[in-house]
């Protein structure tokens, strides 16, 4: 798998970034023992340390890490309204975690790819190679271009089955999450 960025996110985005290490595929559950981290957590609170460049970027981030900390209705209310590739992604995902596969695929089709998508791809097949291949997986290795709509029916088809499909594409997931929020974090500031 490629090396992710490593990026310095700051007081308040950092611990909320490492508590979940791989998150389900579906809702899952919130941690209690954290909430109290996303009290009043804005884009402004989350980048009080940065200068923020892009707001919508900065959004994103605040809805990436509610969906990573299994705080899908608090990440759907902000990715919503975000009117950019990236907001219609984090949409997307949240609604792939909700599980809605079909309104999920409706906002990966609002656009027809992403730039995380060059790092995603060779990762997700790289990840592929330690589990055995079949033909609900075989795609991860044969794809040059990744493919979100054969991702979210893989994750379908596997949801709930603790299967090592299952951990796989929460691999992948987790992955997908890192390059996404990586991504997003990086066009939110004013590096300096």
């Amino acid at each position: 798998m490629s090396e992710q960025k490593s990026t310095v996110y700051g007081p308040v985005l950092t611990p909320l970034v490492a508590c979940n290490n791989l998150p389900p595929l579906d809702q899952g559950e919130t941690d209690s023992s954290i909430e109290s981290l996303f009290n009043g957590l804005t884009e402004i609170l989350a980048f009080e340390e940065f200068e923020i460049k892009d707001q919508a970027m900065a959004k994103s981030c605040v809805a990436g890490i509610h969906l990573l900390n299994n705080r899908l209705e608090a990440s759907h209310i902000i990715s919503q309204k975000i009117e950019s590739p990236t907001g219609s992604y984090w949409h997307g995902l949240m609604h792939r975690r909700e599980p809605d596969f079909s309104n999920s695929k409706y906002w990966f089709r609002k656009f027809k790819k992403h730039p995380i998508w060059i790092d995603l791809c060779p990762s997700a097949k790289e990840l592929a190679k330690e589990y055995r291949s079949d033909a609900a997986t075989d795609f991860l290795q044969k794809q040059d271009v990744w493919n979100p709509f054969a991702f979210i029916d893989l994750c379908e088809s596997v949801l709930g089955s603790g299967s090592d499909k299952e951990k796989l594409c929460r691999e992948i997931q987790i992955c997908e999450w890192k390059l996404l929020f990586d991504y997003s974090f990086n066009h939110a500031i004013i590096k300096s």
